[in-house]
C-alpha cells in the first residue's frame, strides 16, 4: 500500500496538472497573469499565455514529464517562431523556473 501511495504522490509532482499550477503561482508572484488558452477552431497551440510586467508574452506548452509535443504542435510553435514568437515547452518545475528566472531577476 505505502508503494501505491509513493506512486501518487510522485505522479502528483510531474503531473501536467501539477505543473500548470505552479505556474500559474510563480507568473502570479512576479506580478502577471497566466491565461490559459483555448481556441476550439485551432488545435495545436501553446496551453497557456502569460502575460508579464513589461508587456511580456511568454507562451507555454505543458507535458507531463516524459511527454514531448505533438507534430501538429511542432508545426504551430514553428509558425509562432516565424512570427517572433518563442514557445517553452515545459514538464517539470524546473523548467518553469528557468523560463521565468528572467523575469525574476529584472524584478530585483
Amino acid at each position: 500500500m505505502s508503494k501505491k501511495i509513493d506512486n501518487i504522490v510522485r505522479h502528483a509532482e510531474v503531473s501536467e496538472k501539477a505543473i500548470e499550477r505552479y505556474l500559474v503561482a510563480c507568473v502570479k508572484e512576479l506580478g502577471g497573469i497566466c491565461l490559459k488558452y483555448a481556441n476550439a477552431g485551432m488545435v495545436g497551440y501553446p496551453d497557456r499565455i502569460c502575460l508579464l510586467p513589461g508587456g511580456v508574452t511568454v507562451w507555454v506548452e505543458l507535458k507531463s514529464k516524459g511527454e514531448k509535443p505533438k507534430v501538429l504542435q511542432g508545426i504551430r510553435f514553428q509558425q509562432m517562431a516565424s512570427l517572433g514568437h518563442h514557445v517553452h515547452v515545459c514538464a517539470s518545475k524546473p523548467d518553469i523556473d528557468e523560463v521565468l528566472k528572467p523575469y525574476k531577476s529584472a524584478q530585483l
